[in-house]
């Protein structure tokens, strides 16, 4: 049996601080606590989607936020409970990790061991895309299960999900490692995984390196700059190999120091 404890210690990001009362109060079903969060938050990629215009969409929409923080920016725009679903125009603008991020540190202060994933889901637009979800501890089967907290009834309907996003099926998202390791054996194509228009072999190192890193408590957006890498260094030198492959097969392994500068 793994150490459980480690996935109950909250980071500095996922701390509820001064908000850890009003997170007591809140449901502990994870199916619930999806919704809640649906209803406070809304996804920077998909504002028109939701009435909003992109114009509303500023330049800290893709920082992850500490929980605490992101709890007090929903709260500025709507001081009522969190379990009062907001209209999408008063919900904070995020993305994928921060609904991720959220669900994890709810979890935690409910005393259910959590982690935020990083990874490539099948039910976008990429046969598998750049995507980012909580993987809980189940006691009662006791094993880990997959939440996506941001599929709400607007994203099943035009993505036609047809998993329950609170247990989702291990077939439909693919940790980084997981995804390195497949198509390391050959198992499946690499251009088959990405974000946009970057796919490849060397995307999916940055998915191994992003996964291990928020493995080891660093949630936050601030190192994540992949966008900024120069097309000399988007490559997967022969040196690297070994070091992703025993970083695939045990992500949670202590941080390494060898990463990029664009990713630290």
């Amino acid at each position: 049996m793994e150490d459980l404890d480690r996935w109950l210690t909250h980071t500095r990001f996922s701390n509820p601080g001064r908000h850890a009362r009003s997170i007591a109060a809140l449901s502990a079903d994870v199916a619930r606590l999806n919704e809640i969060i649906q209803g406070v938050l809304v996804h920077s990629s998909w504002l028109r989607e939701y009435g909003l215009d992109t114009p509303r969409l500023d330049a800290g929409a893709r920082t992850t936020l500490p929980f605490a923080e992101r709890l007090d920016d929903i709260l500025a725009r709507d001081p009522r409970p969190l379990e009062a679903q907001r209209p999408p125009e008063l919900r904070s603008i995020g993305t994928c990790r921060d609904y991720a991020l959220m669900l994890c540190a709810i979890l935690r202060a409910k005393g259910i061991p959590a982690r935020v994933r990083c990874g490539f889901a099948a039910y976008f637009h990429l046969v598998w895309e750049d995507h980012w979800v909580c993987e809980y501890w189940d006691a009662r089967r006791r094993s880990w299960r997959l939440s996506d907290a941001q599929i709400d009834p607007m994203l099943k309907r035009q993505n036609r999900i047809d998993f329950n996003p609170a247990d989702m099926p291990r077939e439909v998202f693919l940790t980084a490692g997981e995804a390195w390791t497949k198509c390391r054996r050959a198992e499946a194509d690499a251009g088959d995984f990405g974000h946009g228009e970057t796919t490849g072999m060397w995307f999916i190192k940055v998915n191994v390196l992003r996964d291990h890193h928020v493995l080891n408590g660093r949630e936050t957006s601030l190192w994540d700059r992949w966008r900024e890498a120069p097309a000399a260094s988007r490559t997967v030198c022969d040196e690297e190999l070994q070091l992703l492959d025993s970083l695939a097969a045990r992500l949670e392994q202590e941080l390494i120091a060898a990463t990029p500068e664009w990713i630290v």
